[in-house]
């Protein structure tokens, strides 16, 4: 095998491309910024024990582990950076009030999440602790589309969906809420016989509330649906409530849908979810919601909320950046020269000296002019090129 092969799903990232990935970062972090989001960057392994706290069975099922040397202790390479940013909120920052963090960085998988996603995901993402009601979760959810706006996909559509409904169903019925992870299982895959089959024995309230939940799905108007044949339990109504709220801050800016047995997160999360998808993409591009328990974890309860995006994909899909004009100009080391190339690059032009014996072959960068020598020997001009 040759020595330059790399594992599977495990690719270099080529100039054009990079280029792209790191605009993206850069235009995601400073409108972060500009609503007050403050950057961190978490460690890319820690101690395994604190890596998962919090997380969920998928998250240890992606997790690379291996021993550390000096310790002997088993560290883990993050597969997800949420529970650390949390980490880090709960137990660095120590704050009373709202926090605001946002981070980017690469995480590592253990497995692909999709046919031809990469093992090595550079994940960015935003979060806000502190504050349980609705407003967050709003802001979080405009941070997401605003992001995939900045990003140039001005059709988008999101996905709604509460994990708070499951629970309410279940909470009075034991022989349910003993079943919750098969439930769980059952609903996300839609699997209405096996459904009908775990839910025989069930209070017929409930049971019939687990089976409407697979076929509630499509536009806003499915809530009003849900409150006609889900139970009108006090966690219902506030979970159908939110999912309303939150789908009408985003008319006009995304398609709506709600599907309300989508319970992708549901051991991880604890309020209202969101998928947010792009046109050239089946998966979801960026998901968000609430998970208030992550904190408590840590010893310290915080409400919370956040999204992430895996920048890579993201780009992908992005048309490939034009080439930049810049400009040639030889290799010397007179003074008239080097004042003159340092005034270009400050002026923000890319000015590529030409090494004795070569020629300039790049991919990002077109060389439109060239700057030469004027007649009175003495002073350096731009001379168009072609």
């Amino acid at each position: 095998m040759p020595n330059w092969l790399l594992p599977e799903n495990i690719a270099d990232v080529l100039p054009s491309e990079a280029r792209k990935i790191e605009e993206l970062r850069r235009l995601m972090l400073d409108n972060f910024r500009l609503y007050g989001y403050e950057l961190v960057m978490p460690p890319l392994l820690e101690y395994l024990e604190s890596l998962m706290t919090g997380a969920g069975k998928d998250t240890d099922l992606r997790t690379f582990k291996l021993v550390d040397q000096l310790s002997g202790r088993m560290l883990g390479l993050r597969a997800d950076m949420t529970t650390q940013v949390a980490r880090i909120d709960a137990h660095l920052l120590n704050r009373a009030t709202v926090t605001r963090l946002c981070y980017a960085g690469s995480v590592l998988h253990t497995r692909p999440s999709g046919l031809h996603a990469t093992r090595e995901p550079l994940q960015i993402g935003a979060e806000i602790y502190g504050h349980a009601g609705l407003e967050a979760d709003a802001e979080i959810q405009e941070l997401a589309l605003a992001s995939l706006a900045l990003a140039g996909f001005d059709s988008v559509r999101l996905d709604l969906s509460h994990v708070g409904l499951l629970r309410a169903i279940i909470a009075q019925d034991a022989g349910a809420s003993r079943d919750e992870a098969a439930l769980y299982s059952l609903l996300r895959a839609k699997d209405a016989p096996g459904l009908r089959a775990l839910t025989a024995s069930y209070d017929p309230v409930t049971r019939d509330a687990l089976l409407a939940l697979p076929n509630l799905y499509g536009d806003i108007d499915v809530l009003s649906r849900a409150r006609e044949v889900l139970p009108p339990l006090p966690g219902v109504q506030k979970a159908l409530a939110e999912l309303a709220a939150l789908a009408g801050s985003a008319i006009g800016r995304a398609e709506v849908a709600i599907d309300l047995a989508d319970l992708r997160g549901y051991q991880y999360e604890s309020g209202a979810m969101f998928a947010l998808y792009v046109p050239g993409l089946p998966n979801a591009v960026a998901r968000g919601g609430r998970y208030d328990h992550v904190g408590e974890a840590f010893g310290r309860a915080r409400p919370a909320t956040g999204f992430s995006l895996d920048l890579r994909e993201l780009a992908r899909l992005l048309p490939t950046a034009e080439r930049k004009h810049s400009i040639r100009a030889p290799w010397g080391s007179a003074p008239e020269l080097k004042e003159k190339i340092a005034e270009l690059r400050k002026a923000g032009e890319v000015v590529i000296q030409s090494l004795p014996g070569h020629s300039n072959e790049q991919d990002e960068f077109e060389c439109d002019r060239v700057l030469v020598l004027a007649d009175n020997g003495s002073s350096w001009i731009l001379k168009n090129l072609g």
